[in-house]
């Protein structure tokens, strides 16, 4: 990584989140900087979208995952190589960025066409830094605090910082080379944790398929993806041995006791099943509208990519005894007597029932779904409930060597990425002086070196949202 130093002058810049720029740099507001574009009817152009981190990017639409039917073409904006476009309700989120090629944006979009003061890649920066985002909040409106939206009435009234030109497209090279550096170690490590999980997988699917014992006699499975299985295992559907989406019913007598609930939206559980930040919510604000379940419950993701990225898993460590979540979630109780809670969740994570699965979707692009048909009447093998519980105990201490491992890398990851945030942050408020940087045979920046810098269970910022938010 590139060091810097700090500008010799400063100035007062009279704004909270800024509040000392270089001598030079002015302050003025959005509508002195852009234009708002609205334009329609150019149905021949490209689909755009935007990714809450790598900004605007053409939409893939020959990924079969991804067909969709553009039925009101018409409506969607013309946007221009170089101008801004942002989603109106996910702005506060970084859902902006610089358009690569001429396209169509959703109509939740705004598009702003750049002055020739302004470059379009160094505001795009600016408007992602959390400084930004925090007074994008500011000037948001709406009903609820998670509904707001930047208008351009209100979007052209928030003050920017102006470098000169020159300097904002020195800046604009000099993030784009370091993103590049910061996505190639991104990618480096995830490859690592493909090949850690992929080992990881090969032991889980041996045991929970296969069991412990080797010499134990094996007979026909009778199901396509598994050939033998120990000859005592049971064979069975996972609606024998489960209770799906239970009702919330049995709860009707918290309801109420207006008592604070666990709520999990999507991004709140990981892929490998563990809980993170999960949310608090009165019980009367989430009782309609959302998935309801309990502790011991195993949810899985059902919407793609979440449902083939594996998210999901065993409820046991849920702060409340009951819950709510995004309606993405399916829900399953295990039956007590048949099968232990988390050896249905290792059974719902297997590789072959996420592919098998994805086959099976059905839905729009970015809105496809595993049908619940096909979830119900997926035939598994079951052992007796003690060997269960000996797989389980096994499983526990056979990947730990790669759990660890998963979790160090995920951490190096994370450590990068609060570096980049830094290092955006202090250059694009003229912090740090890049004005002397002159770019190295290893700065080149390709596209392909950007998109590693997208999250590993990345979202779109669409209205379709491919992380399955409500």
């Amino acid at each position: 990584m590139a060091t810097a130093s700090a500008y010799p002058n400063y100035s007062e810049s009279g704004l909270p989140w800024a509040p000392k720029l270089p001598d030079g740099w002015k302050v003025l507001r959005n509508g002195r900087l852009f234009v708002h574009r609205v334009e329609t009817g150019f149905p021949d152009l490209p689909i755009l979208e935007v990714s809450l981190r790598t900004g605007v990017r053409v939409r893939d639409m020959e990924n079969l995952k991804r067909k969709q039917v553009m039925n009101q073409k018409e409506k969607y904006k013309r946007a221009v190589k170089g101008d801004i476009a942002y989603n109106m309700m996910r702005m506060w989120q970084g859902a902006v960025g610089p358009v690569p090629v001429d396209g169509l944006v959703s109509p939740a979009y705004v598009v702003v066409k750049p002055f020739p003061e302004a470059n379009s890649t160094y505001y795009s920066y600016l408007f992602r830094t959390n400084a930004y985002m925090r007074e994008v909040n500011k000037f948001s409106r709406g009903i609820v605090a998670d509904r707001n939206r930047l208008y351009w009435d209100e979007f052209k009234q928030m003050p920017s910082l102006v470098p000169p030109r020159p300097e904002q497209d020195q800046i604009a090279a000099y993030l784009r080379a370091q993103d590049a550096h910061v996505a190639r170690f991104i990618k480096a490590k995830r490859d690592l944790i493909g090949l850690l999980t992929e080992q990881r997988q090969t032991v889980v699917e041996g045991a929970v398929t296969r069991g412990l014992n080797t010499s134990a006699a094996l007979r026909d499975s009778g199901i396509d993806w598994i050939a033998h299985v120990p000859a005592h295992w049971e064979t069975c559907k996972i609606k024998h041995v489960a209770q799906f989406n239970p009702s919330r019913s049995e709860s009707a007598a918290r309801r109420r006791n207006e008592e604070s609930v666990s709520f999990l939206p999507m991004e709140c559980i990981t892929t490998d099943g563990k809980l993170q930040n999960v949310e608090s919510r009165n019980i009367s604000d989430v009782w309609e509208g959302y998935t309801y379940f309990r502790r011991h419950d195993v949810v899985m993701a059902k919407i793609t990519p979440c449902f083939e990225n594996g998210k999901g898993g065993l409820l046991d460590t849920l702060p409340t005894d009951i819950g709510f979540g995004t309606t993405e979630f399916i829900v399953l109780r295990p039956v007590a007597r048949r099968v232990r809670p988390a050896f249905l969740s290792k059974l719902l994570s297997l590789k072959t029932f996420r592919t098998l699965g994805a086959d099976a979707m059905t839905g729009a692009a970015g809105q496809q779904r595993v049908p619940l048909d096909f979830v119900k009447n997926f035939k598994i093998v079951l052992p007796p409930l003690e060997e269960q519980d000996s797989i389980l105990q096994f499983l526990q201490t056979a990947t730990e060597e790669q759990d660890s491992a998963i979790e160090k890398i995920k951490s190096e990851i994370a450590l990068i990425r609060e570096y980049r945030d830094r290092l955006i942050a202090d250059v694009v408020t003229g912090q740090v002086d890049v004005r002397s940087w002159v770019p190295g045979p290893d700065d080149g920046v390709t596209e392909d070196d950007l998109a590693a810098l997208g999250d590993d269970e990345e979202t779109n910022a669409d209205g379709e949202n491919n992380d399955g938010d409500d």
